[in-house]
């Protein structure tokens, strides 16, 4: 353990936190057990470091990663022992689905050794309710999404804006426009994050990014579905080809037949497949109405999870306008329910309409809805029910 604890000073005392994730500062850490779920190449890692030096007490803390060596030859459920035993308060314990019987071992940390606090990131594709040993009643689960328009910001000007709620934009955008544009020119900004400025790692190497993207999705497909569904090798090779073929021709609205045919796969296993990219953090799906999905209803759209991904997957099959709608969907996953519109391209809450286009759309299209919008890129400032569509990357 002793060399574990000198790892993670090591890596805290590298850490920087000059620029933070949005969720640093939301987590709850009187929870005494924490998930914090999202796909590869999120920042997860950051993120767990960061709150560590920000918020935990340094010298009762231990970070370690799941797949470290350490496990070759040790227990997790005997590490958290030894640790309670020394003293220990917090254990962060990062990729546990690269860890065999994770959820039976921290359920047995969390039930025997109370004085611990337990925070766990996982892939985006674990089904942690669903797992071996039921966690539902015990962790409290963070999802932390890619870099928003916002934070991309922050990294690329050093300039820190306030997130805005999605009434605050949709009451006030012209003022926080204004604002905005007192400090930064969003339309290049926006530009570049379109295809480059989705996950952190871009800073690394700005002229690389795109094939470390390529080999991250391949990551995800082979090594994190993998570890957590068990597929065998010829369906993963399909799952690529599926994506593939979804990337082409986003958004995609699926003839499951067809699709069934050319992958090679059944019916119920495509629409199974599909899903499985979606947790996975690759793909979109979407509905007119989400009530009644089930497991095996096919979706209406699909759409890349970001426009970072058209990229890499689609190249110069990328179409400016499918970017658009596809940064719109990202934004607003997760934080508020989004449907396909009869009359446009969403609806938000099944309140709001939205249209999305250049800054030649017109609102001919939603002359007769209620509550609706035009989202338009290439503008720096809206007016009335016409916003900048970059507006709603400020949104975490």
């Amino acid at each position: 353990m002793e060399d574990l604890l000198l790892e993670f000073q090591s890596k805290i005392s590298r850490i920087s936190v000059d620029i933070q994730r949005y969720l640093v500062h939301q987590i709850d850490l009187n929870n005494r057990l924490i998930a914090i779920k999202g796909a590869r190449g999120a920042g997860k890692t950051t993120l767990l470091l960061q709150v560590a030096k920000l918020h935990l007490p340094i010298k009762s803390t231990l970070y370690v990663s799941l797949d470290h060596i350490y496990f070759f030859g040790n227990k997790l459920y005997e590490l958290a022992k030894q640790f309670s035993q020394f003293g220990g308060t917090h254990l962060l314990l990062d990729e546990v689905h690269k860890y065999p019987n994770w959820s039976r071992e921290i359920k047995l940390i969390y039930d025997n050794f109370p004085e611990l606090n337990v925070i766990f990131t996982s892939s985006s594709m674990l089904e942690i309710y669903k797992s071996e040993s039921d966690l539902s009643r015990r962790a409290i689960t963070y999802y932390l999404k890619e870099l928003s328009f916002r934070e991309f910001v922050l990294f690329e000007t050093k300039k820190t804006f306030s997130a805005y709620s999605f009434a605050q934009i949709l009451d006030d955008h012209n003022r926080i426009a204004t604002q905005i544009l007192a400090e930064i020119k969003p339309i290049p900004l926006f530009e570049k994050y379109l295809k480059i400025g989705v996950y952190p790692y871009y800073q690394e190497n700005e002229n690389l990014y795109i094939q470390k993207l390529q080999n991250t999705i391949n990551l995800i497909i082979e090594i994190d579905i993998n570890a957590v569904e068990e597929l065998q090798y010829e369906t993963l090779v399909k799952l690529k080809k599926l994506l593939i073929t979804i990337a082409s021709s986003v958004p995609f609205t699926p003839n499951i037949t067809k699709l069934s045919e050319k992958i090679g796969v059944s019916r119920n296993m495509l629409v199974q497949s599909i899903k499985i990219l979606e947790r996975a953090g690759l793909v979109n799906e979407l509905y007119k109405d989400n009530s009644g999905i089930g497991v095996l209803t096919k979706p209406e759209k699909l759409y890349l999870n970001n426009s970072n991904l058209m990229y890499a997957l689609a190249k110069d099959n990328t179409n400016i306008g499918n970017v658009r709608e596809t940064f719109f969907l990202n934004q607003f996953k997760g934080l508020h329910e989004i449907n396909l519109s009869e009359a446009a391209d969403f609806v938000i809450d099944k309140s709001y309409t939205f249209e999305i286009g250049g800054k030649n759309k017109t609102k001919k299209q939603i002359l007769s809805t209620e509550n609706a919008f035009v989202a338009k890129d290439g503008i720096e400032i809206g007016f009335g029910n016409i916003i900048p569509v970059w507006l709603f990357g400020f949104m975490y």
